[in-house]
């Protein structure tokens, strides 16, 4: 598919902490998602500044284990609707303005599993906990924003 759109934002403070859905939010390299926890870049440690993930995944774990809980239990930042997140590390993918690159997949914490027993095996398979991602280049984003693949004639390191 060539594009999807973000259906929805979320961060939170601190680790463990309330979750925060945002219609709009600045994101930049230094910092990943304006608060945010995991988007600032710590040394050596740059790999999970956004995660993402998928309306169908998320909707296809929830068929698995029998509920219907909203998409921001999984924890993540970026929901996307219509675009399939490339499964490759070192992939592109813009949301809006801001330029992402893939680093590895989001595997599902044991915390899922004192969420839903089962949710952590559903969101195993093909990816379905989502994609991590450092940011290559800023900007601000919001609900309803393009999400598309991307090849960026220059990748800064």
């Amino acid at each position: 598919m060539a594009g999807g759109i973000l259906k929805g934002i979320a961060r939170h403070a601190f680790s463990r902490g309330p979750i925060e859905l945002v219609q709009t939010v600045r994101v930049t390299v230094e910092t990943g998602l304006d608060g945010d926890f995991r988007g600032a870049l710590k040394p050596g440690r740059n790999n999970r500044q956004v995660s993402l993930m998928e309306v169908g995944d998320w909707a296809q774990a929830m068929r698995e284990v029998g509920h219907d809980l909203p998409w921001w239990e999984r924890r993540a930042n970026l929901l996307v609707e219509d675009f399939d997140l490339p499964q490759t590390r070192g992939a592109f993918v813009r949301v809006g303005p801001v330029l992402l690159e893939i680093t590895k997949e989001c595997d599902p914490c044991s915390r899922m599993e004192t969420i839903v027993e089962g949710l952590r095996g559903a969101l195993i398979p093909d990816w379905r906990g989502g994609a991590l991602a450092r940011v290559i280049e800023g900007g601000q984003i919001r609900v309803g924003d393009p999400v598309r693949n991307e090849k960026p004639s220059v990748h800064p390191e």
